[in-house]
Order: C-alpha cells, then sequence, then structure tokens
C-alpha cells in the first residue's frame, strides 16, 4: 500500500482500523502491506485473489462456502474488498477481525450471513439441504442422500426453529449457538480452523506473516 497511499497515509489508517477492529496498529499496518502485495499496491481485492487466501493460508477448500464468505466480507457488494482508504468500510481488516479474532456475537452473525444464501434474513429449508448437501455428498457413499440430508434439515430444524415457523431467523440462530457453541458451523466451515487461525495470528504479531500470492488469480 505503500506507494500509492504512502507510508504515512497508511499509518493513519492503520490507527483509525485498530479502533474499529480486534487487531493492534501494528497488526491493521502488517495486514494493510498484505493486502498491498495481494493487489500489487492496488486498493481493490478480487473474489478470486481472496479465494486463494482462503484456500492456500486458512485450507479451505469449500466453492460454495468460500464464495459466501467473500459475500460475508464485502459488504457494499461491490465484489471487492476495500482496503478502507476509498469506502466507508475497511472490508479486508474488519472481515478479517471477525473472521479471526471476533465476539461470540459478531461470530454467529457472520456464520448466519454466510448460511442466508439469498441475504433474505432467513436460513429457510431449501439452504440447509444445499450447504448440507454439498459438504456431505463429498463424505458418503450412498447413491442417492437426498433422503438423509432431509432428515438432518428436519433434526436440525426442531433444534434450532425456536419460533417454529419452518426457517432459521438471526433470533433462532443466535438462541441455538448460545446453547450449544458446536451449531455455530452447523451448515458447513465458514471460519478457519484453530491450528491455522492460531498460526497466522501468532506470525501476524510477530511479524512474520507471509501470504504466498504467486498462484494468485488476476
Amino acid at each position: 500500500m505503500a506507494g500509492i497511499m504512502g507510508r504515512k497515509l497508511q499509518a493513519k489508517l492503520a490507527d483509525a482500523m485498530s479502533k474499529r477492529s480486534h487487531f493492534s496498529r501494528e497488526e491493521v499496518d502488517r495486514l494493510l502491506t498484505m493486502y498491498s502485495a495481494l493487489t500489487a499496491g492496488g486498493t481493490r481485492l478480487d473474489r478470486n485473489k481472496f479465494r486463494d487466501v482462503l484456500h492456500n493460508t486458512f485450507d479451505m477448500t469449500d466453492d460454495i462456502l468460500m464464495d459466501r464468505v467473500f459475500r460475508a466480507f464485502d459488504k457494499d457488494m461491490d465484489s471487492f474488498l476495500s482496503s478502507g482508504i476509498n469506502a466507508e468500510y475497511g472490508e479486508w481488516v474488519l472481515g478479517l477481525s471477525v473472521f479471526l479474532k471476533g465476539t461470540l456475537e459478531e461470530r454467529v452473525a457472520y456464520c448466519f450471513d454466510v448460511y442466508d444464501m439469498n441475504s433474505d434474513g432467513y436460513i429457510s429449508r431449501e439452504e440447509m439441504f444445499q450447504m448440507l448437501k454439498n459438504s456431505m455428498v463429498k463424505q458418503t457413499t450412498e447413491e442417492d442422500p437426498d433422503e438423509g440430508i432431509k432428515d438432518i434439515v428436519e433434526l436440525v430444524l426442531k433444534k434450532m426453529d425456536h419460533d417454529h415457523d419452518n426457517r432459521l431467523s438471526m433470533d433462532d440462530f443466535m438462541k441455538s449457538v448460545k446453547e450449544e457453541d458446536l451449531l455455530l458451523e452447523a451448515f458447513g466451515p465458514c471460519l478457519p480452523d484453530t491450528k491455522y487461525r492460531e498460526k497466522f495470528l501468532a506470525d501476524l504479531e510477530s511479524g512474520n506473516v507471509d501470504i504466498d500470492v504467486s498462484q494468485a488469480k488476476s
């Protein structure tokens, strides 16, 4: 980001973003430097390069969920993640803040956003089926696993649908996760595995963080 923004401007942005995130000023500065490397000094990170980060750094492999994670980060829905310099949202830093260090409430809201595939404020029976089918078909040898997945959807609704309207609202989801935290990623992994999360945060704190951009797609 130095070069286009200049070090002084990056330092000013790092200071501002540290007050809006769970990162220190030094950590934000390193994340902005990383952003600059990913965008070749630009101010917009595209979907493909972000997916490379999820795959190469956090070992995420599910195409549908990686796409949804990008949408959850992309608050202004312009198909790019901003650094914060030319937008109201510092989508890169603030998204990673929740992804890596979020409070329970922040992570619940984030996961709900990922799973609400049509962004209508509910996780429908059909959305549950599609996400579970996507993750479970890879693990089953059944020729037609649909009936088993439908049974799981019904069990999930019975456990999580507190207002009995055959869909999950944010309130349903929040209440369920607070009762049983394993339900946070009930419809597929959209947060980093603890091993990769802790390694990234340790490297970020020490200044040794390095993202491989050699395979990033343009």
